[in-house]
Order: C-alpha cells, then structure tokens, then sequence
C-alpha cells in the first residue's frame, strides 16, 4: 500500500495498492525529486475513465514497470477532478506536444515543475506508431541524464507555450479594448455566426456536429435554440431536435435508469464510453429542457423526468450533495452493467414480455456490442413507452439492480453540483415539480453548509466523508453565482440573492489577477499554489469556459439586484472574450449566449404578490434572456413603485403597461421578444 491510501480522492485510492510508489500532487514528491535529481512522472486521470483503468492494469499494477518507475522517477497521481487547475496546465503541454489530449494523461516534469515530454494513454507493448510505456521510460531516463541541456531547453519552450495558450493572444487584447461595438450589440453576429458554422458541420441524418467520436455539446444544441428564437428561422430548431432526439434514442441514453454516458464512440450515438458524469447531466437536462419549453413536445420532458431521477436517485452522496460520476466498467468489463442478450431479458421480464421489450429496445442474438445489445430505439421511433414496455423497463430496472453496479465516485464537487442544481431548479420552475425545488435548495444548503471554510467563508472545491478541502477554483464560484440566482428566482427568497451576490463580490478580486490578467478570471485565485502558470479557462471543454459562466452569472444577478457594479464586472469579461468568441464562436459557445445578456439585452420580469397564474406563464416559456423577480420584496429598482398582484415586463427597469392576466403577459412577453428579433446575418441549412 503506497501514500494514496490515506487520499479522500476515489480515484487515488483505485491506486493506493499500484506497486508504484506514488505520491499525490504536493511538496513532498518535488522536494525528492530535486533532493535526488530525479525527473517527476505525473498520471492525470479520473475514477470514471475507462482509458485510465486499462494503463493502470496494464503498467500501474506490473511490477517490472512499477520497480523502473520507482528506481528512476517520483511518481505523482492527480485526479483530475479535484485539480482542475494541474489538468489545464498540463493539459496544454501535451497538447502543444503531440496536437491532441485525453485521459489518461502522462507527462514528464523537471523538479520545478516544468513539462518536457508527454503523452496520453501508452500500451504495454509497442504498437504502430506508439511506444510502449516502459520504452518511453528508458527514453526519457536516457535525456534527463545523458542531454540535460536538451531537457532544459524543452521545458522553458513548453513553458512558454503553455503560457501563450492559457491567456489571450496579444492582437485579441488590443481588439477588445479598441472594439467600437458593445457585446450586446455583436450577439446577433455572434450567435448567427455560430449557427452558420454548426450548419456546415451538421450531420443530417444521425445530428451532432462533426463526426465520431460525438459528444453531447449540450452549449451547441443551447446555440440552436436561442438563435430559432430569436430568428424564427426552422433550420436551427432542426438542428437541435435532430441531435436531441438521435441521442434519446441511442444508446449513449440509458433506457433502462435514465442518464447520459460521457460520449459516443460511432455516429449513430450507438455505442458509447459508458461512464456517467454529473455535469453531462446538467448541460443535458438543460438543453431538454429548453427544447421543451420552446416546442411543448412531450419527449423531450420524459428525458429530463428520467434524467433527473437517475441523478437523484444513483448520484445522491450519503451525506448530502451529489457525488461525480459512475464508473463505465463492472466486472472487469466495460459496459457490462448496461448490456443484454435476449436470454437475459426474457430471465428478467417473463416469457410474455420478452418479444415485445427486445423489439422495443433492439436485443438481437447477434447483438451491437460484443454479443450483446446496448439498449437504444429506432431513430425518430417514439420514446414514450406503452404499458407493456413500461412494465418491461421496470422489470428490466430491478433485474439489474441485482447485477455488481459500476463504481462510484462519491466525492462531492461544488462547480458541478452547483452546475446541476442550476439546471434542475430551472427545471423545478418550468414544471413546478415541489420535489424538485426540495432537492435542488437541499444541495444548496449542503454547499453552504459544508464547502466553506470556517471563519473565512472561501469556498472549497471538493468534499468526501464529511471533509472538504482544495481551494475552489473560478468555475467553483461562478456557477455558486449562477446556482443561487437560479434559487432566488424558483423560491421567491432573497436570501438566495443575498448568497448569490456574497460569493460574487468575494469571486471578482480574488480570481481577477493582479494587474496582469487582460481583464478576466483566472482559474486559481490570488491566495492559491503557484504552479509553473497561472491559467485562465478562455475557451469551453467538457463544460463551460469559467470566464463565459462567470459572465451569464454576474449580468442575470446584477439585472435582479439593480446592481451596475455587478453589471459592469460581467459586461467587461464578455468585452475582453468577444474578440475570442468572433474568431471562436464554436470554442466559445456559453460566451456568444452570454452576449445576448450584455447591453441592456435582459428582460426583467417582476410578478408581485400572489399571482401563481403570472408566474406559471414566465417560467412556462423558453426565455432565455429573462430574468425573474417574484416573492419577498428587496431594494432592487425592479421592485420600485410596484402594486400588488400585476406582471411587469421591464428593459433597464422601464416597463410596459403591467399585466393582469395570464393572457396578457404572455403578450407583453412576445411582444419583448418580437421586438429584440432581428434578421439574422447568416443562415444555416441542415
């Protein structure tokens, strides 16, 4: 048993019996590797990650490997997910090396911290065009002592671009600052734009954009959304139902509980890696949401019920919060959990049931995945279950409980719990599901409750077994920001406000650099360790650009609170990222919706006393540009010389005439948006 054994951290502890004398992330490790004049080799990877389990079993767990690491290197294990921070800068290594980047990600550090060599995922063996792990090991044993000069000057270089890439080009700078139009007024560019480039990229027939490997995107399908509705224009909602729909009916959607699996490995969302990650289900149930909201049709609704009651049900932390993800592997296999043969199906729906639940959901003989069947539907075939099959799935759900469950990592992060308590109390308001609203204050209250340090208030990235620790990052604070402004507007409470505004102010000097970070958040802040740069989250990954979140955050509070300091602090991050987002509208898709919120672009709608009927219709609809007021009472202007039991509709706190009727604010709202429709500059054609 190594050091990982006493880490929180699911994901070092799957490493704490390796042979490998590894050292978690710290002091330690790079004070033996100067002591001793020995290069670091630095693992990143996640406890989901089907990639990391198999070089752990292939190297990790080999002595002949492990004995050659532990002679010739400090070995160090990151999770990725509890240092974002270690993942971007390396990240940027291997990428600037090798033009691509994954888990799990190998790279090769001098005592300060430098990166001279890298990689991803090595074999055991040597395979075309990749070197196996222990080759590369004896290469890089070979350069750090016989060509110290050639290291030496590989890391500075490296170094060096790992800073260029982690900031804003020096041209896009100058732009920004020189740029004679507001965001506000690029958001039709920008968002038409994105759409053009999405519809050239657009696969017709199975959705998504671009080919296999497909990932969700679920900012991509947002971007279509808002742009059918502020255009009108059919081709993107097409977009968006194509790709939403080929995934609900895939196997990348776990038919049987609910949730979506990480990506798909072909183009038909047939296969996936079958990991299940908590933010993929917050941008997910997002863009169903939505899309439910914009088309009133029922399938899309049935995904976030199950969605969501997959996350609450399977993700739920003993102690409070939401834990991570899932494992893709059981039984030493991956997507064992999730299979079936005909034979298993009829063993656990009956004779009766079996034909008619294998032809729903496609269970051959043959199978589609190693002689078994992934569960999907036809495409564009209905979603919504008959009795039957309702009762097959039920049957179908209790056969596989019985079966060993892929592992949990049960960790509690704040960025991606406060990511989906954004979407689901979003989702509690559309539906005015009450369980929901309870679930979605209770992860709130667990975050206030256990990611803060004492005294300080500082919040905290990650909680396991009733500790929390690791400094949270600007993501962390951003979406803390976004979540509770989303629970003001769901409960109608100000003190939600009062949190949202809190972690706020705390967010903008802590993360905004000193002096020398072009204007934007950085993702460590002022008090944290220093690594070999500092980064800075510009463009989106696997979720949202820290900057661009932090953005939509500040203008939806600051619009609430009647706050122009707030206000400002987001209209300036989205004028350092617009020069971005025109030359990246892809890479920044959460920024180019954010700038439809910059100058003046947020309707403000207040419902005053107590009106359910007003407030159905403001949360009923897909508003993407609204912002609502209801419940207690503040000092917001929103609230100025209100009476009682009306619906106002308000730009810059001038409003319309109110409405007293659920009818006529649904006109006061269209006529809002028909007045922001402009004709778009670029039109997509799927």
């Amino acid at each position: 048993m190594n050091r990982l054994a006493s880490e929180p951290s699911p994901y070092l502890r799957q490493h704490a019996h390796n042979p490998v004398d590894w050292y978690p992330w710290g002091d330690e490790a790079f004070d033996r590797a100067r002591t001793e004049n020995r290069p670091v080799f630095l693992s990143v990877g996640y406890s989901a990650c089907h990639w990391c389990h198999v070089m752990a079993h292939e190297s990790f767990e080999d002595q002949a490997t492990a004995d050659e690491l532990n002679a010739r290197f400090v070995s160090v294990k990151v999770d990725r997910e509890e240092r974002p921070d270690v993942d971007a800068v390396y990240m940027e290594a291997v990428q600037a090396m090798t033009g691509r980047g994954g888990w799990p990600m190998t790279v090769f550090l001098t005592p300060d911290g430098r990166p001279f060599f890298g990689g991803t995922y090595f074999p055991p063996r040597d395979l075309p065009g990749t070197p196996s792990f222990r080759r590369v090991l004896e290469a890089v044993d070979d350069v750090w002592h016989n060509r110290p000069d050639e290291v030496d000057r590989q890391a500075d270089a490296l170094a060096d671009a790992i800073d260029r890439r982690t900031r804003l080009p020096h041209d896009l700078t100058v732009g920004a600052l020189s740029a004679s139009r507001d965001p506000g007024a690029l958001a039709p560019e920008l968002v038409a734009s994105a759409v053009a480039e999405l519809g050239a990229r657009f696969d017709s027939a199975w959705g998504g954009f671009g080919p296999a490997p497909k990932f969700p995107q679920a900012q991509l399908v947002e971007l279509c959304l808002r742009h059918h509705r502020a255009s009108g224009e059919e081709s993107s909602l097409v977009m968006a139902s194509t790709t939403l729909g080929a995934m609900a009916a895939g196997g990348i959607y776990d038919h049987v509980g609910g949730g979506f699996a990480r990506y798909s490995t072909d183009d038909t969302w047939t296969v996936p890696h079958f990991e299940k990650m908590l933010y993929d289900q917050a941008g997910l149930v997002r863009a169903y949401l939505h899309a439910w909201q914009a088309t009133g049709e029922a399938r899309w609704i049935q995904v976030v019920e199950e969605t969501v009651g997959y996350v609450l049900a399977e993700l739920a932390a003993p102690g409070g919060g939401l834990c991570c993800a899932q494992d893709a592997d059981s039984e030493g296999e991956e997507g064992r959990f999730y299979v079936w043969t005909p034979a298993e199906v009829a063993a656990a729906v009956g004779s009766e049931l079996a034909p008619v639940v294998a032809e729903w959901y496609g269970v051959t003989e043959r199978g589609n995945f190693e002689g078994r069947s992934i569960l999907r539907r036809p495409l564009e075939a209905p979603l919504a279950r008959p009795p039957e099959v309702e009762e097959g799935r039920r049957l179908l759900f209790a056969a596989r409980a019985t079966r060993i469950h892929p592992g949990l990592d049960d960790k509690v992060l704040t960025e991606w719990n406060a990511m989906f308590g954004s979407s689901l109390a979003e989702a509690a308001a559309a539906t005015g599901r009450r369980e929901w609203t309870t679930a979605a204050v209770g992860i709130a209250e667990f975050l206030l409750s256990e990611l803060r340090q004492a005294g300080t208030g500082r919040w905290l990235r990650s909680w396991r077994d009733g500790t929390a620790r690791h400094l949270a990052y600007a993501g962390d604070y951003a979406w803390v920001v976004e979540f509770f402004t989303r629970l003001a507007e769901l409960t109608g409470r100000a003190v939600w406000l009062d949190h949202a505004e809190e972690a706020a102010r705390a967010m903008l000097p802590l993360f905004g650099g000193e002096g020398d970070g072009d204007g934007l958040l950085y993702t460590t802040g002022n008090d944290a360790e220093r690594l070999v740069v500092r980064p800075m989250e510009i463009l989106d990954g696997a979720m949202p650009a820290a900057n661009g979140v932090a953005a939509t955050a500040l203008l939806r509070l600051g619009a609430l609170r009647g706050d122009g300091e707030l206000t400002a602090a987001g209209e300036s991050l989205l004028a350092t990222l617009c020069p971005v987002a025109l030359e990246h509208p892809l890479a920044c898709a959460n920024t180019v919706s954010a700038c439809e919120l910059a100058g003046g672009g947020i309707t403000e709608v207040v419902i005053t006393g107590e009106r359910p009927d007003l407030l159905a219709v403001a949360t009923a609809r897909f508003e993407p540009t609204m912002v609502l007021a209801w419940g207690e009472r503040t000092a917001s202007p929103l609230w100025s010389g209100r009476d009682d039991g009306l619906g106002y509709v308000c730009r810059h706190f001038v409003c319309q005439v109110p409405a007293s009727s659920p009818a006529e604010l649904g006109l006061r709202l269209d006529a809002e948006r028909d007045a922001g429709r402009v004709p778009t500059g670029a039109r997509a054609h799927p």
